[in-house]
C-alpha cells in the first residue's frame, strides 16, 4: 500500500497528532491554535482532508492516525531521492555528507546501520 502524501502544514499537525493520539479534536484545535496558530476551521479542513487521504480516522471527535511517522518520513524521503537525484541513494548521501560536518559517532551509528542492514539482507 502506498503511504499518502502528507503536506508541510499537515505533516506538522500530525507531529502534534502523533505526540497526543487517541485525542479529541476538540483538543487538536486547542493545540494547533496554540502552537501552529491556526484557526479553528484550518484544523477541521486539515483533520477532514487527511481522513479523506486514510492519514487519520476520526470518530466520534476522537482523532487517531492511521499511518505511523515512520512511514510518512521514509516515504519523503524516497520521494525526496527521486525527484532531486534520480532515484540514486549514494547521490542523495554524499549531498548530505557535504553539507553535515560528521562526529565520529554519526559515522559510527550510520556504519552500524549499514552493517545491521547488510547483515538482514544477505543471503545465505
Amino acid at each position: 500500500m502506498e503511504t499518502p502524501k502528507v503536506h508541510e502544514s499537515e505533516y506538522r499537525f500530525c507531529l502534534i497528532l502523533w505526540e497526543q493520539e487517541p485525542v479529541s479534536s476538540k483538543e487538536l484545535v486547542r493545540l494547533c491554535q496554540e502552537r501552529l496558530g491556526w484557526k479553528a476551521t484550518t484544523t477541521y479542513t486539515v483533520i477532514k482532508r487527511l481522513s479523506e487521504r486514510g492519514v487519520l480516522k476520526n470518530e466520534n471527535s476522537t482523532v487517531t492516525s492511521l499511518v505511523s511517522k515512520d512511514a510518512i518520513q521514509a516515504a519523503e524521503i524516497s520521494e525526496l531521492v527521486e525527484k532531486k537525484f534520480e532515484g540514486s541513494l549514494p547521490a542523495f548521501l554524499a549531498a548530505f555528507v557535504k553539507n553535515e560536518s560528521l562526529s565520529d559517532d554519526r559515522i559510527d551509528q550510520m556504519q552500524a546501520m549499514i552493517d545491521a542492514y547488510r547483515k538482514e539482507h544477505s543471503h545465505g
